[in-house]
């Protein structure tokens, strides 16, 4: 797509901090971290989300996260562990899938936030999603 920010990347049209590069993916730093060493993986092949990207694109980012990435991460960054995550549609910005790499450190003030108020209880929300 000419007007996404990823395949002008992906074009070398924007320069990127990358960390990793092949022939399927792109890993680079985000330009808004959530903490040291936040990461975005990005297929080269531009796909939108979740429905769209090709299933061994998820393989292979998984088995580069877990044989390079991840054990970069420890060894250069001292983290404690990694969180995993992909929007799609609502909460994506660039609609150009991707997936971030968020080292945790246990000192770190990186929260995922639950609206409690909004919450119904579980049984609830079992029902909704077995009935037919």
């Amino acid at each position: 797509m000419e007007d996404c920010l990823f395949c002008k990347i992906m074009k070398g049209e924007i320069p990127t901090k990358t960390i990793y590069e092949d022939d399927i993916a792109k890993i680079f730093m985000d330009i808004n971290p959530i903490t040291n060493g936040h990461l975005l993986i990005v297929p080269k092949k531009h796909q939108e989300n979740v429905l769209d990207i090709e299933e061994d694109f998820i393989v292979y980012a998984l088995k580069i996260t877990r044989e390079k990435i991840f054990p970069l991460l420890k060894e250069k960054l001292n983290c404690d562990g990694l969180t995993i995550t992909e929007n799609n549609f609502y909460g994506q910005d660039i609609k150009h899938f991707h997936i971030h790499l968020i080292p945790r450190y246990k000192n770190d003030e990186y929260k995922e936030i639950s609206n409690e108020d909004l919450l119904e209880d579980t049984d609830t929300i079992y029902k909704k999603l077995t009935e037919k």
